[in-house]
């Protein structure tokens, strides 16, 4: 990664989100060597601009690292009109009724685990083992911007019109990516999300709910 880098693998998600938590935690609190970057993914934590990695290698082995849930973040409420065009589908595999699939996503306390593919995409953990989901087959060539996509044990919303191939439950009139905002991603790893259901035929003011912004304690 660089001789001023530093990738650490863990054994997955919930581990590379905590060891996320912390870093950012000790950062915060100068417990940590001066770095310009923290990135999470699936099983690593890229620490970049690191004057001395191999230190920091050989002391974050010993670190005793807190579980996820026991970190404190950021809410967010996203309002979603549940009429994809993979609802019916979604049902289908969970076998319950098209009605059922907003109140089954909506119940979940989603997390950031990280970022990637497009701008203000984020890939959300959080979904039961039983309700992980295929991708489709055939990937579609153009996904609308704020489509609710679920696949496999992630969940996301498109911040822009793009091809892909997640099950499409719903869509939200939410500015995931505003290069004119501060920060320009409304998603960040460790975010906390809930989708809230919205009547289809009803209209959205484009912005997160009451919760954008505020810890969760």
């Amino acid at each position: 990664m660089g001789p001023h880098a530093l990738l650490v693998e863990v054994g997955g998600g919930e581990e590379a989100g905590a060891l996320h938590a912390e870093l950012l935690r000790r950062r915060e609190c100068g417990e940590l060597p001066p770095v310009r970057e923290i990135v999470p993914a699936a099983r690593t934590v890229l620490l970049d601009g690191l004057d001395d990695p191999r230190a920091l290698a050989s002391d974050i082995v010993r670190w005793d690292v807190p579980p996820l849930d026991s970190v404190p973040g950021r809410e967010l409420r996203i309002p979603v009109r549940y009429d994809g065009p993979d609802l019916g589908d979604v049902a289908r595999l969970w076998k319950v009724r098209p009605e059922e699939v907003p109140e089954i996503v909506g119940a979940v306390r989603f997390r950031v685990a990280f970022c990637g593919f497009a701008p203000g995409f984020g890939y959300l953990t959080g979904l039961p083992e039983r309700y992980r989901l295929p991708r489709r087959a055939t990937p579609r060539t153009a996904v609308p911007a704020g489509s609710l996509a679920l696949a496999g044990e992630y969940a996301g919303v498109y911040p822009r019109s793009s091809p892909g191939g997640w099950q499409l439950v719903g869509r939200t009139d939410t500015v995931l990516w505003d290069p004119a905002r501060e920060p320009a991603a409304l998603l960040a790893p460790g975010t906390r999300v809930r989708f809230a259901a919205e009547d289809p035929a009803a209209g959205d003011t484009g912005r997160a709910g009451p919760a954008e912004g505020h810890a969760d304690d």
